[in-house]
């Protein structure tokens, strides 16, 4: 099926979506390709984006090529020269930006990323500010790694627990 001029209000429903220069408000099929198209919504077992962008997306499989997406939650996932805002996924490759990566198996390559959560870890180069990882490989540049990020979180909760005793010690109901 060929969805060339869908409207952005329309749903679309099929098994094979194929999108160039369009746009929908909610796509569900097995397979999604998009080439410099935008939807809203996307949930699809396998989904190919080209220069296009969603705002939510759900699928077993995404490959996206200079793309931009809100909020992903997938399987795997391969993102070269994009950006993602929340992404959510079991295995990784990134080439690009991305503000949250959550994953079980990330590998980035020349890329950016605000904060990585991850069992495993493989970068040729990465920019990050928090780091949380079990296994790190490769070069990567962060401002908070794994054990500062416990460290302050640590010493948080103890400054936290000081104030709150000294509050409720000087400003408690007197009875």
């Amino acid at each position: 099926m060929s969805d060339e001029n869908v409207s952005p209000e329309e749903v679309v429903e099929a098994q094979v979506v194929n999108m160039t220069d369009s746009g929908a408000d909610t796509i569900k099929a097995e397979m999604v390709r998009m080439q410099q198209s935008g939807a809203n919504s996307i949930f699809a077992d396998e989904v190919g984006m080209t220069q296009s962008g969603a705002v939510g997306l759900k699928a077993q499989t995404v490959s996206a090529h200079e793309t931009g997406v809100v909020a992903l939650q997938a399987d795997e996932v391969n993102l070269a020269e994009s950006g993602v805002i929340a992404l959510n996924a079991e295995d990784v490759y990134l080439q690009g930006r991305a503000a949250v990566v959550v994953a079980n198996n990330v590998e980035v390559q020349e890329g950016t990323v605000l904060t990585v959560a991850s069992q495993n870890l493989r970068a040729e180069r990465i920019e990050t500010k928090i780091l949380l990882a079990g296994s790190v490989e490769g070069e990567v540049h962060t401002l908070v790694d794994t054990r500062e990020a416990v460290l302050i979180g640590l010493i948080g909760g103890v400054v936290s627990g000081i104030f709150l005793l000294l509050g409720r010690f000087l400003f408690g109901r007197k009875k």
